[in-house]
């Protein structure tokens, strides 16, 4: 019974990595990450949150879900602080917290702000995989 125990817990874990691999990456605003990414042509999605938002607060599942998504497994996900990171946020035209923004490449390819529906979401995020 234990080796039975043992076998499915360590195919669980097998499991696991596997879906993980395959998970979009997920991480703070990072400049040479950001530029990395658009030399390579890869769809990049920059989010701009704050704590506070609660539209903000509503997206970060729809997100984490949609970076689960096998469509997504090669999109670059940054998120950059609304309040803390003012220089980024003007950079990226941005005058409202909840503004979603993708790229593929170098050539942005959608923007929203606002949205909390997660097919509209989605719908865009697909935008910067073509």
């Amino acid at each position: 019974m234990r080796r039975i125990t043992f076998l499915t817990g360590a195919l669980a874990t097998v499991l696991l990595v596997a879906a993980g691999a395959h998970a979009a990456t997920q991480q703070a605003w990072d400049k040479a990450a950001f530029a990395a990414a658009q030399a390579a042509g890869k769809p990049i999605l920059i989010a701009v949150h704050a704590p506070w938002c609660p539209t903000c607060a509503k997206q970060t599942p729809i997100l984490s879900e949609l970076a689960k998504d096998p469509g997504f497994k090669d999109m670059v996900m940054m998120t950059v602080d609304f309040d803390s990171q003012k220089d980024i946020v003007n950079s990226f035209g941005v005058r409202t917290q909840s503004t979603l923004i993708v790229f593929h490449g170098k050539t942005e390819t959608g923007r929203s702000t606002g949205e909390t529906d997660a097919g509209k979401i989605k719908a865009l995020l697909s935008k910067a995989n073509s």
